[in-house]
């Protein structure tokens, strides 16, 4: 199981995923700092990272999601080479494990990297325009928990994404998917409905209602993990995914 993670990690680390991991947090870095140096009265640390943790959850998550998912499928879709995968003298399902572990594992460094580059661009925006710089101080374990839990409720928006970009050798389904889930969750975002939409999982975390954002992470998170339980099982029962 360890070496084919390390295989798939390796895989990722060629391929444009390694750009995206890149990419999709320093956007939002960026953003929030020059809608720093716009404001007129100083913003506090705890709003800045508040709203960083919102666009990622709210919008970039899904979408990064999508890419990374269609990313990681065409690698062997491309190539066409689950047939030589599965010829392999390794369980099917420690193959298919292995590179959901590798989705989920940047999907985790892209969290960490939206905290860390936001208060990146907080200190530098402090720096570029000293009179406006963010005040307080940053609630580490506050804002680690927060984005701990933005993940897990993410899970099931994850597993969904991967399994549609597995099943299907095209990428397209997986990309519509993706965009319509997030078209969805953006117009609907008030509906009382809407914890129960794997998009909009994530950004309920940030919900007012302590009762509405323990569902949304109950649900994200468990049923992320009973997805993961039978894409494995779908999946490694196919002749060819």
């Amino acid at each position: 199981m360890l070496t084919a993670l390390s295989v798939e990690l390796l895989k990722l680390n060629r391929s444009l995923a390694a750009l995206l991991a890149v990419a999709a947090p320093s956007l939002i870095a960026l953003f929030i700092f020059f809608n720093l140096l716009r404001l007129e009265t100083a913003e506090v640390w705890t709003m800045v990272m508040m709203q960083s943790a919102a666009i990622w959850a709210y919008f970039m998550l899904p979408m990064s999601v999508t890419a990374l998912t269609v990313l990681v499928a065409q690698m062997e879709h491309g190539p066409r080479s689950w047939e030589h995968l599965f010829a392999l003298p390794v369980r099917r399902w420690r193959l298919l494990a292995a590179k959901a572990a590798g989705v989920f594992l940047v999907v985790a460094a892209m969290e960490a990297a939206v905290l860390i580059l936001s208060a990146c661009a907080g200190v530098l925006a402090g720096l570029v325009k000293p009179g406006f710089a963010p005040t307080g101080a940053i609630d580490w374990w506050a804002v680690i928990w927060l984005h701990g839990r933005i993940f897990a409720a993410g899970a099931l928006l994850t597993t969904i994404q991967l399994w549609a970009a597995l099943r299907f050798r095209s990428f397209v389904p997986g990309l519509v998917l993706g965009i319509g889930g997030t078209f969805f969750a953006v117009v609907a975002t008030s509906a009382k409905n809407g914890v129960f939409m794997p998009w909009q999982m994530p950004v309920n975390m940030l919900a007012t209602d302590p009762a509405r954002a323990d569902l949304a992470l109950m649900l994200g998170l468990g049923g992320g993990l009973a997805g993961l339980f039978l894409m494995l099982i779908h999946l490694s029962r196919r002749e060819v995914v």
